[in-house]
């Protein structure tokens, strides 16, 4: 196991400097899974696999392989049918422990990960 990654596991969830993952995750607000909404169902599994810290970003607009455009302006269908991007860094060991979770769970979506390097990770006090 590199260095960091042993920092990493002693120190709980929080990443050190050093060789990562940034994995991005593609879908729609309104994608459905067993349970709940798609995107409820990442981050609730993100979550409970003690992953350091996830986002979801709402992009103003898009469009999949459907090759349809979905902007908030675009009517009732299209407005609830909004991409979603869900981001997070994690070490690669933890990744790769994730990894079929998550596969079994996109159904209807894109998976990506990149190797990443984190610089510095800073932990304010929060306000």
């Amino acid at each position: 196991m590199l260095q960091t990654e042993q920092r990493h596991h002693r120190e709980g969830s929080m990443l050190s400097p050093g060789l990562a993952k940034k994995v991005t995750i593609h879908l729609n607000e309104d994608t459905s899974s067993q349970n709940d909404f798609l995107s409820s169902e990442i981050i609730s599994l993100l979550l409970r696999e003690g992953i350091a810290g996830a986002t979801v970003t709402r992009p103003e607009a898009g469009f999949g392989s459907h090759k349809r455009v979905h902007t908030h302006e675009g009517g009732i269908d299209t407005a609830h049918h909004m991409p979603l991007r869900i981001e997070f860094i994690e070490i690669a060991t933890k990744v790769e422990k994730l990894l079929p979770a998550l596969m079994e769970l996109v159904t209807d979506g894109l998976i990506e990960a990149h190797d990443t390097v984190i610089l510095k990770m800073a932990v304010g006090t929060a306000r």
